[in-house]
């Protein structure tokens, strides 16, 4: 952290980064999504957008589509720009990722094994059959975005992340060397040392989430649905390797809210949808994260330096400043019919973005 930097936080209470990108973003479509994407476009200039809508977007003319539908429903003026994806399917083509590799508009392909988390359905049962898309893949530089759990309901829920790795990425990893790959919102010890000694092309993200809580916030006093997101809340030593991973400065690891909006009578109910609602302070939970870590010379790099140079695109040039400065979350955003309850409804965050 530079001189100037240092006075800021310490003197002025205020902490300006370079404009950060959201490398793992659920929007939805419809209603819900006129709702949230204003919140991402204030702190983010540009976010990977999930493919994984009821109906999902598995060709490039879903993604066109539901782009400018993301489009058509930013505020007026927003210069955010949605990245979009391909939700990865059994009938994939090679020619699909052709068409990805031509298009300016779409950077990646999503794998959901089936049955792993929210609207799953269409996911891959059998990764075998896949390879060829991977070969593919590899050949025209397309990154492969990956939800890195098993499913198998004999397996503890909180060993699936790890048992995919063993089972399903390594053996992917040795047979696709050169394909990028990024494993999303890694939540354990063996995620982030299975990352850390990949090679250059293996990265991950890392959620707010996974670094303010650990499994206690979900259990302790109750189930509280808003705490349920997959890959689960692990234990405390499991969130204290991530808390490590994010503020080391090693650049496989970057921010991916994994913000996911649900109605909230879809979250309190007796099947309540996985995924926490971050997006609306996204930035503001990060930097709380960071700050009780004595780390806020290393937020920058992870928001806004070390996705962009893992997809090759350009660091971002403009600026976003937040104040040391206690706020309530609200209870609940949105109208009617689609309100949504965010991460720690009305607890006091510390940082306000300006």
């Amino acid at each position: 952290m530079d001189l100037i930097l240092q006075k800021s936080i310490q003197i002025m209470k205020t902490l300006t980064l370079i404009r950060p990108d959201d490398w793992h973003l659920h929007l939805r479509n419809g209603e819900i999504l006129k709702t949230v994407v204003a919140h991402s476009a204030r702190q983010f200039q540009r976010a990977m957008v999930m493919p994984n809508l009821k109906s999902p977007v598995v060709s490039v003319e879903d993604a066109l589509r539901y782009r400018a539908e993301i489009l058509q429903a930013l505020p007026s003026g927003s210069s955010f720009e949605p990245l979009m994806t391909l939700y990865l399917t059994p009938q994939t083509s090679v020619e699909d990722i052709q068409k990805v590799a031509e298009n300016p508009f779409i950077y990646a392909l999503k794998l959901y094994p089936a049955g792993a988390t929210t609207h799953s359905e269409s996911g891959v049962t059998n990764l075998n059959v896949i390879y060829p898309i991977l070969e593919a893949m590899q050949k025209y530089d397309v990154p492969l975005l990956i939800h890195g759990e098993v499913t198998d309901t004999n397996t503890d829920i909180f060993d699936r992340e790890r048992i995919f790795i063993e089972t399903q990425l390594i053996p992917i990893v040795a047979q696709f060397p050169d394909l990028k790959i990024v494993l999303e919102h890694v939540t354990t010890t063996e995620a982030v040392q299975f990352v850390s000694a990949a090679s250059q092309k293996i990265a991950a993200t890392i959620t707010p989430q996974h670094l303010l809580f650990n499994r206690n916030a979900l259990l302790v006093g109750g189930i509280k649905p808003h705490y349920y997101c997959l890959p689960i809340l692990k234990r405390e030593s499991h969130q204290r390797s991530l808390i490590a991973a994010a503020i080391s400065g090693n650049p496989k690891f970057f921010l991916g809210t994994d913000s996911a909006p649900h109605i909230t009578a879809l979250k309190e109910n007796a099947c309540g949808c996985a995924g926490c609602y971050s997006a609306f302070a996204a930035i503001e939970l990060y930097t709380e994260a960071f700050e009780k870590e004595n780390a806020l010379d290393k937020l920058e790099a992870f928001a806004a330096f070390y996705g962009a140079d893992f997809y090759g695109l350009p660091r971002n040039t403009t600026t976003i400043t937040l104040e040391k400065k206690s706020w309530e979350i609200p209870s609940q955003y949105g109208e009617k019919n689609h309100l949504i309850t965010p991460l720690n409804a009305n607890q006091t965050l510390h940082w306000k973005q300006q």
